[in-house]
């Protein structure tokens, strides 16, 4: 349930709207010209020309099957629908909650989807070692698209030794802090740009205010079975920010040790903030009290007023509740984020997504997975996406069409050459590491105040040793 885990609370708004894609894209595979029909309402057309290159496949039907279920499953059915109007083919769209546990269940019985969407590059990497008759290479158009439209850190999470398997889907960011424009401008507080600057601000608070009324920090890494996941996301963003991307590229392989030196730094690190009385827990409690906060309500002080940031993803906007405002701009009940500040020169960027694998290579599958590499489809989703919640690291996504600012924010640094980006490091090892001893691991050091060398020792020891 690793990368399962990692949607939990990620649950974009309900699919107000959903159905706009279909007047905004439907088109008709029906014309002379392989051009544009009338669209649903008969107000629109659309150009079908970006799919004459996949052919005809009117009777044709395409297996899809992934974690994502409703109401994000209705988003991802209706940006088919351009696909289907414009070939003819049929999508089946299957979503469960335990895609995980059954998709190599169904490898295994000669049953596969035509087309799985694999939520981490661990999962991936094992599937093709272990179903490598089963398991179908990216074809040309979905290699030409990623090569396009991807960067070289998305296309090698679908490599396995040296092959593309599996092209990138949607995606999320991780290095930011959540806070309050409002309360920032009231009294006189500034983004901070630089690590130090981060530090000074919390510091300024923790003296603005010596009652502990205001903390600088809020968190909560509750998450029912998952508990404990949000502090592994604390400490890869730490481990990019003080060894950078070639130590964490070598602590998620396990070519160094879990409890190497320079990953204990970075848990120190860590610890100045999550550890630090005075930073934390804002209007939640002392330090212990993050082990048990929900994770998807930690941030609500920002708006209480007790707390003055807090560190989650791009999706956390969907746990806001209704009627507060994410924009950058200044107003009540309103929250923004800003990027996670760098310790140097270099910008680490941590996140995840999802990645399309195929185990069927008729001329049919092979062009639906092109098109959900390309940008037809990424502007597709995201006009079926109206209250936001969702991006693609895909360049060929058209930003305008990204209507929630923190996901839009996201989109910029996922796809800007300045910054580095990593895939979550629990995704990628071992699910007795990535998605246990980890996540348990991080909930004794917070609740029990176990120390960093013997939180690290104790992963070490859960790494499987074959």
């Amino acid at each position: 349930m690793n990368g399962l885990r990692k949607r939990r609370g990620y649950a974009t708004a309900a699919a107000a709207g959903a159905g706009l894609v279909l007047a905004l894209t439907a088109c008709s595979g029906g014309g002379d010209d392989g051009g544009g029909g009338d669209a649903g309402d008969g107000d629109a057309t659309a150009d079908c020309s970006a799919f004459e290159e996949y052919g005809d496949l009117s009777g044709k039907t395409i297996s899809v099957y992934t974690s994502i279920v409703d109401p994000e499953a209705q988003q991802q059915r209706d940006s088919y629908k351009p696909f289907e109007d414009c070939t003819g083919a049929t999508i089946e769209y299957e979503g469960s909650r335990e895609f995980e546990a059954q998709l190599p269940v169904r490898l295994e019985a000669g049953n596969p989807p035509d087309i799985a969407y694999v939520p981490q590059p661990g999962f991936l990497a094992s599937i093709v070692a272990d179903y490598p008759d089963v398991a179908v290479p990216a074809p040309q158009g979905v290699v030409d698209n990623v090569a396009e439209y991807f960067s070289e850190d998305w296309a090698g999470y679908g490599t396995v030794d040296g092959t593309l398997y599996a092209s990138p889907l949607g995606a999320n960011a991780k290095s930011f802090v959540w806070y309050s424009p409002q309360f920032f401008e009231d009294y006189g507080y500034e983004v901070p740009e630089t690590w130090d600057d981060l530090i000074a601000l919390s510091d300024q608070v923790v003296e603005d205010y010596p009652d502990g009324s205001v903390k600088p920090w809020c968190a909560g890494i509750e998450s029912g079975d998952a508990t404990g996941w949000p502090a592994t996301d604390w400490l890869e963003d730490m481990v990019l920010r003080t060894a950078g991307a070639d130590v964490y590229d070598q602590w998620y392989k396990h070519e160094i040790p879990f409890n190497d030196p320079q990953i204990l730094a970075a848990l120190q690190a860590t610890g100045e903030i999550l550890k630090n009385p005075d930073y934390v827990n804002g209007g939640l409690g002392d330090v212990t009290s993050i082990a048990t906060a929900p994770w998807t309500e930690a941030g609500y002080g920002i708006l209480d007023g007790t707390c003055l940031m807090h560190r989650a993803a791009n999706f956390y906007a969907a746990n806001w509740d209704e009627g507060v405002t994410v924009q950058e701009e200044p107003t009540d009940q309103g929250v923004y984020a800003f990027y996670l500040p760098s310790m140097d020169d270099t910008k680490p960027i941590l996140g995840g997504g999802e990645f399309v694998t195929g185990f069927s290579d008729r001329p049919e599958v092979e062009a639906f997975r092109a098109y959900l590499a390309s940008p037809e489809w990424a502007n597709a989703k995201a006009e079926a996406t109206p209250a936001g919640g969702w991006f693609s690291a895909n360049n060929g996504l058209d930003p305008e069409l990204i209507v929630q600012p923190v996901d839009k924010l996201a989109f910029e640094l996922m796809t800007d050459d300045a910054y580095t980006f990593r895939f979550d490091g629990s995704d990628l090892m071992p699910g007795a590491v990535g998605a246990d001893a980890f996540w348990k691991q991080m909930v004794s050091w917070i609740a029990e105040n176990q120390s960093d060398e013997e939180t690290l020792d104790n992963i070490e020891a859960a790494w499987p040793t074959s």
